[in-house]
């Protein structure tokens, strides 16, 4: 384990006024602090057992009133880099990466965490034929703590390609086919010609005897023509 063998010593509120309890690493480090009020603060170590066959773990990060804050990194038992997730008011917030057991990255996903003393939120919406367009902004109230916001990504760990993408705007799917969002991914930064020409690649084009049928009766109300059926 990662920090197993790191930590010296248990101190009590004894040993210190401001804490009701904290640890010594072997750096002199103060870690997993516990406030008077029983409250987690400061650097963190925390760490999971094998239960009924689940995988432990162990994460390191840190606490503010209780609640996940910032960056925090989580490790197999055996040291392997499992998860980087970023937190905000105790919830997930921003960019979180997941790994298998060789580290290579699988999943990219990204949420916001929603403010519980403002639990509204201004999203941009955008042109659907151009997503670099903002057209006008909404007030929204949201009933999740947090919710999924951003592209998600999966990844082929064995050679890195993006395999799928998703596109989420406060817990809702914006675009389900995976070629146009894909398209809108890789078009992000880029002009809205790019952006454009990306999301038409998935059209397919007509037939050439399809084109020249239609140019031909063009304007035309009524055209006979066999479709291959029998009948009277």
């Amino acid at each position: 384990m990662r920090y197993l063998f790191s930590i010296l010593l248990f101190c009590s509120l004894g040993a210190s006024a401001q804490w009701k309890n904290f640890l010594i690493g072997v750096k002199g480090d103060t870690l997993n602090r516990v406030d008077l009020q029983g409250r987690k603060q400061g650097p963190w170590v925390v760490q999971v057992p094998e239960v009924r066959g689940e995988s432990g773990y162990e994460e390191d990060g840190y606490f503010v009133n209780d609640k996940k804050e910032g960056r925090w990194v989580r490790y197999s038992l055996q040291g392997d880099k499992l998860a980087v997730e970023n937190y905000r008011w105790g919830q997930k917030d921003g960019r979180c990466q997941y790994y298998n057991n060789m580290e290579d990255l699988i999943r990219e996903e990204s949420w916001r965490a929603i403010d519980p003393k403002n639990p509204y939120d201004t999203i941009p919406v955008t042109d659907p034929t151009n997503p670099n367009k903002i057209i006008r902004f909404e007030v929204v109230k949201v009933e999740s703590p947090s919710v999924k916001h951003g592209f998600w990504r999966y990844y082929d760990p064995n050679t890195g390609r993006v395999e799928k993408t998703e596109q989420w705007v406060l817990d809702k799917l914006k675009i389900k086919d995976d070629e146009e969002t894909t398209a809108v991914a890789a078009a992000e930064g880029s002009d809205p010609a790019t952006a454009k020409k990306a999301a038409e690649k998935k059209q397919v084009a007509k037939p050439k005897e399809v084109v020249e049928f239609e140019k031909k009766n063009s304007g035309k109300k009524k055209v006979k023509f066999r479709d291959g059926s029998t009948g009277g």
